[in-house]
């Protein structure tokens, strides 16, 4: 069976717990729950998401995940952040994609949307890929998750000091 993914705004980390701040659900944007079900360059959901983390947005440079329900459980608990889910707000009004940059405060990186085939803000944000249908394997597959849980928004202007971190993510047919 296939892994779904929620995409999660999470809010400053304590010592021993997660909190959700937001969550946003791809069938409610009439995308399939599957990572690569949705990560493709225009896609409604991932519009949404970028549109909340954007400098205009409720949301601007917060902490990002896609969480997986296959994902690792939480520290301290016997449930993971996809599982933690409990109420989802659906009511986002969707813009047009407007930003050429998703930048990680965090790390201090960006990646210019541009240069990759799929769109790598659900990649890169991603926990738990590998574990389920419908996940990527593919080119730079060991960059799936290493934005996960970090300070992320998206901008068309790259922050001074800022490295880019180039990934080649590529369309791959068999990904079930």
């Amino acid at each position: 069976m296939g892994q779904y993914y929620l995409a999660l705004i999470l809010a400053e980390k304590t010592e021993q717990e997660e909190f959700i701040r937001y969550s946003l659900h791809p069938h409610y944007y009439n995308n399939g729950m599957k990572l690569m079900e949705h990560s493709y360059k225009n896609n409604e959901f991932v519009v949404a998401v970028e549109n909340i983390i954007s400098p205009e947005g409720m949301f601007y440079k917060s902490r990002v995940v896609w969480a997986g329900d296959y994902a690792d459980d939480e520290p301290f608990t016997d449930i993971n952040l996809h599982k933690m889910v409990k109420k989802i707000d659906y009511n986002d009004n969707t813009i047009p994609n407007l930003y050429k940059y998703i930048i990680n405060h965090t790390k201090k990186q960006y990646v210019d949307k541009n240069k990759t085939e799929i769109h790598p803000l659900p990649l890169l944000t991603a926990e738990g890929n590998g574990n389920g249908g419908g996940d990527y394997h593919g080119v730079d597959e060991y960059l799936v998750g290493v934005w996960a849980r970090d300070v992320i928004s998206v901008n068309n202007e790259i922050p001074v000091d800022y490295s880019e971190l180039v990934c080649k993510f590529k369309e791959n047919l068999n990904f079930s």
